[in-house]
């Protein structure tokens, strides 16, 4: 079974974008991941197809109705969906490499690109969509979030990248950053590789490793070793 993405978005002609394109294009072509994107003005009110309105209690923007997206999801799912539900959201849970291998390893994706100032927070709760932040800053829509969410989930299915190792000596597995890497030419710029990378030594090699990736760590995201305890 292919792993299946559902976007639900007002610009359908965003995807695939770059996921069209190197190991996720590839993988798409291959058929071990599917895409649908579905416009949400095609559930829109009245002859404008409207989607969204003034938020409740004034403010500045608009809110997509939740009447509106629900009706979108309802018809996007298959009887019996057993796939997670997904809002783009700066004010979601940080993603994080667990939760991308969590998803990965599942049949596929439901997800919703918000737009404006967001949308009616009844539809968070009546269909139960799970939040999810890329970072700590906010973009035009959810569209690109939702592509960095995919290209980080579909890298990591089988067949997709040419080594296993690939997947899993890298950034944030375990709590690390990942540890430097080298290759041609042995010497650049007065900068020469680390002989412990040359000398055959495999298990000198793996020290060396696991020192170097918790050494930049500590310097830069030490929040990440705390997590470990």
């Amino acid at each position: 079974m292919s792993f299946r993405a559902t976007i639900l978005t007002l610009y359908p002609e965003m995807f695939p974008g770059p996921l069209g394109v190197s190991l996720s294009g590839d993988a798409l072509a291959r058929g071990i991941w599917s895409l649908d994107a579905r416009n949400i003005r095609d559930h829109g009110i009245g002859r404008h197809r409207n989607v969204d309105d003034t938020p409740a209690g004034g403010g500045p923007g608009m809110v997509i109705r939740c009447d509106v997206l629900a009706a979108a999801l309802d018809a996007a799912e298959e009887p019996g969906e057993s796939r997670p539900r997904l809002l783009m959201s700066p004010r979601g849970r940080p993603l994080t490499q667990a939760r991308v291998r969590d998803l990965a390893a599942g049949p596929g994706v439901t997800i919703v690109c918000g737009r404006f100032e967001g949308v009616d927070e009844r539809v968070i709760a009546g269909r139960d969509l799970e939040e999810i932040s890329i970072g700590d800053y906010v973009l035009s829509g959810g569209e690109m979030a939702a592509m960095v969410l995919l290209d980080a989930c579909i890298r990591l299915m089988p067949g997709v990248m040419g080594k296993e190792a690939s997947g899993t000596e890298e950034s944030f597995e375990g709590n690390l950053l990942e540890y430097p890497h080298y290759t041609r030419p042995r010497e650049w710029e007065g900068r020469a590789i680390p002989e412990v990378l040359l000398n055959g030594n495999h298990a000198a090699m793996a020290r060396w490793r696991r020192e170097e990736a918790e050494r930049i760590t500590r310097e830069r995201r030490p929040d990440l070793l705390s997590d470990r305890r």
